[in-house]
């Protein structure tokens, strides 16, 4: 059977990695997580799990991705973060793959979030598709901070498994709201450094379709309260990172010469 490597970065994650890691068993021949730099007992959980723990100062989700990814030694890894599982059947699935010995270059798989007492199967949020396991030198992370994603090499093969990765998201309303204030900074700043630039009708317009988009074109409503939730934290997300890229654009212009 074809070895499977797994890369995970982590930051104090004690209340996620021990799930993670016990879906990985019997799927996973090497795994390597690359911390920077916990302090609770993040460290202690994954080495009674026989990781490869490495601790590095964090340089980016897409950088500390794909130096993961780096740090592995088989052909075929697959990418994880800490508070992200493997159902059943998607473990099964990927051990089907190895068994035929990784015909595909990629693997796609349907991710599931779970959101403060219940999974949200509909938004945005579902089925949520990403590619996340690679033949290494065929793709590696990219897109824009904090958001990253897998970009594979033109003309490489991709297939999707079945199962879902289970995602665990927020515990409760202020974790979303916490992180989303974060998240909308990183995404500013990455904004920014590409040489994006925000208008007045951004903050209007982008987090009104940001809730449309969730709530009413890809029926969020269904998931009920929690639903109508999501749908107002990504409009609420959204106008925060125009809003501070704006607010970049305009300190910008007043120190310039």
């Amino acid at each position: 059977m074809t070895p499977l490597s797994v890369s995970i970065i982590t930051l104090n994650e004690e209340k996620n990695i021990e799930r993670c890691l016990h879906s990985l068993k019997g799927v996973a021949d090497e795994i390597v997580v690359v911390d920077s730099m916990s302090t609770d007992r993040t460290k202690e959980i994954c080495l009674q799990f026989g990781t490869t723990f490495i601790e590095q100062s964090f340089l980016g989700h897409i950088e500390q991705k794909n130096s993961a990814i780096e740090r592995t030694t088989h052909e075929h890894v697959l990418s994880l973060d800490a508070d992200e599982a493997l159902s059943p059947e998607l473990a099964a699935a990927i051990l089907r793959a190895k068994e035929k010995g990784f015909p595909a270059d990629g693997y796609s798989m349907n991710r599931l979030s779970w959101y403060c007492d219940d999974f949200i199967r509909h938004g945005t949020w579902y089925p949520d598709r990403k590619i996340r396991l690679i033949r290494k030198g065929k793709g590696s992370f990219g897109g824009l901070n904090p958001h990253d994603k897998i970009i594979m090499q033109p003309g490489s093969k991709l297939l999707h498994l079945e199962g879902d990765l289970l995602h665990y998201t927020y515990y409760t309303i202020e974790e979303h709201v916490i992180q989303g204030n974060k998240f909308s900074t990183i995404s500013a700043k990455s904004m920014s450094e590409k040489g994006r630039k925000a208008r007045p009708h951004n903050l209007i317009f982008n987090p009104m379709m940001a809730f449309l988009q969730h709530y009413i074109i890809k029926a969020g409503f269904l998931d009920g309260f929690n639903g109508l939730v999501i749908a107002h934290q990504q409009a609420y997300q959204t106008f925060l990172k125009y809003a501070k890229l704006m607010q970049m654009q305009r300190e910008a212009a007043k120190i310039r010469p």
